[in-house]
């Protein structure tokens, strides 16, 4: 059996990962600033830490796929209606159920939002690694690092088709896609790497507040470097558990 499959949409290469026995169920994994996919590799399946996890999901049963979309996108609406297309063209050529789960990490966190925002009835759960929620609280966060901001102004003057000097106030006028907005089950899992992953830490923390208080479907999970081996399992666990209604 085909262990893989590489093709392309509107000329960006995407990956669907076939489990040995299916389950019928899919995963779209959306990838932090790292992730790439080509014509012959892809991030996930090269990173160890990565294809140990895509491994655990494919002995589960998991039909995977992600795409390349467009490189480091920052959550542009160029790379969310790819998404949604690849999610399209692989409903339609596999056997799969149309309800997804989405495992989205870093960047990608800002794509799964807006996905559970527009498609919200076809996902399943959205489980969530060192997510950065918000653009515009990121981007504050790189001040304090005055090489890093610079490169991240680079890179969203490319995604968005700006200039540097208009990106603040593009963020500032822009309406954040959030986790309250709808009920999809939420996993929200931390590896405590740097500094910089404990401040979106903090600001998961503030947030976490929030969804108390709107009764959001959200759960967090902290995890050390030394244990990251655990986050398939935890993936797994969750969602799992919303299975049961087809």
């Amino acid at each position: 059996m085909m262990e893989s499959r590489n093709f392309q949409l509107d000329n960006e290469w995407n990956t669907i990962q076939y489990p040995e026995k299916p389950s019928g169920f899919g995963i779209l994994i959306i990838g932090n600033e790292r992730h790439f996919v080509n014509e012959k590799a892809d991030y996930w399946s090269q990173n160890d830490g990565k294809s140990f996890i895509l491994n655990q999901l494919k002995e589960e049963g998991y039909t995977i796929f992600y795409s390349n979309l467009y490189g480091k996108h920052w959550g542009n609406d160029k790379a969310v209606q790819l998404a949604r297309k690849l999610y399209k063209h692989i409903v339609r050529t596999e056997i799969i159920n149309e309800k997804i789960h989405l495992v989205a990490e870093g960047m990608g966190t800002l794509i799964a939002l807006k996905l559970m925002n527009a498609m919200g009835s076809n996902i399943r759960t959205c489980v969530l690694i060192n997510p950065i929620l918000s653009l515009n609280a990121h981007l504050e966060q790189e001040k304090e690092h005055k090489f890093f901001y610079n490169h991240l102004l680079k890179e969203l003057a490319v995604s968005f088709e700006l200039e540097k000097d208009q990106i603040e106030d593009m963020l500032k006028g822009q309406d954040e896609s959030l986790i309250e907005d709808h009920k999809i089950p939420v996993k929200i899992i931390h590896i405590l790497t740097d500094g910089r992953a404990h401040k979106q830490a903090d600001l998961i923390k503030k947030r976490s507040i929030k969804w108390a208080d709107k009764d959001v479907p959200v759960s967090m999970c902290y995890l050390l470097p030394e244990k990251r081996h655990g986050m398939g399992i935890q993936i797994i666990n969750f969602i799992k558990k919303h299975e049961s209604i087809l």
